[in-house]
């Protein structure tokens, strides 16, 4: 089922997000519900929160823009093909951050056509739980690296914004004062819920339409 991705304003995109425990069968069908909504909305991840859900739970898959914005991801020492591991569905992740920071263009699909440069860093270990139940534990950089941090960030209440430099923030204020009061009036706020339309199938990964991150 494709969810309604919760748009800023909303104050569920600043509570952190409550570790998952038992992998139930709710969980399953709700990490099966963010992937659909992922893809049909173009977007390159999706945290819990932005489907209106505090908890530590995101999901990735950044192989549609492997060619223009490159990644690796390294498990257990040996370089692994993306395509074999997307989508990513990450729980109570924790990263060790390294390497040297790079500013790259973000956007978010909580944030509609809003896009600007985000320091992120290049080389990024994670661990975490996967659906399985099993501990996941791998190293990232390019794109794959940028979109974990970006929905890491969600998971703990972070926006992208945040870590947006003061003039670029400063020159987006008129957008996101708007966007803010349309989330914040949004009666149904804080809530997961289907989206008004649903596409029957998944959509093709590559569409003309720029991906976001979560």
């Amino acid at each position: 089922m494709v969810l309604e991705i919760v748009k800023y304003g909303d104050p569920v995109l600043r509570a952190k997000g409550k570790p998952v425990g038992e992998i139930t069968d709710d969980i399953l069908k709700f990490a099966a519900d963010m992937q659909e909504t992922m893809y049909a909305a173009n977007g390159l991840g999706l945290a819990a929160q932005q489907v209106g859900v505090a908890l530590q739970m995101t999901v990735v898959d950044v192989v549609p823009v492997q060619e223009e914005r490159p990644s690796t991801m390294t498990v257990a020492g040996k370089e692994v093909n993306l395509a074999d591991w997307m989508p990513l569905v990450l729980l109570n992740p924790r990263l060790e951050i390294g390497g040297d920071k790079i500013n790259g263009n973000e956007g978010c699909l909580s944030f509609p056509d809003i896009h600007g440069d985000v320091p992120r860093a290049s080389h990024i270990t994670v661990h975490a739980r996967g659906l399985d139940g099993g501990e996941l534990n791998f190293e990232a950089t390019g794109m794959l690296a940028r979109a974990i941090q970006h929905e890491v960030d969600h998971l703990n209440g972070i926006l992208y914004i945040d870590r947006m430099n003061s003039a670029a923030k400063a020159g987006l204020g008129g957008r996101l004062k708007r966007l803010q009061r349309e989330g914040a009036a949004d009666p149904t706020r804080g809530t997961p819920r289907p989206a008004k339309k649903q596409p029957s199938t998944r959509p093709a990964r590559a569409t003309a339409k720029v991906p976001s991150e979560g």
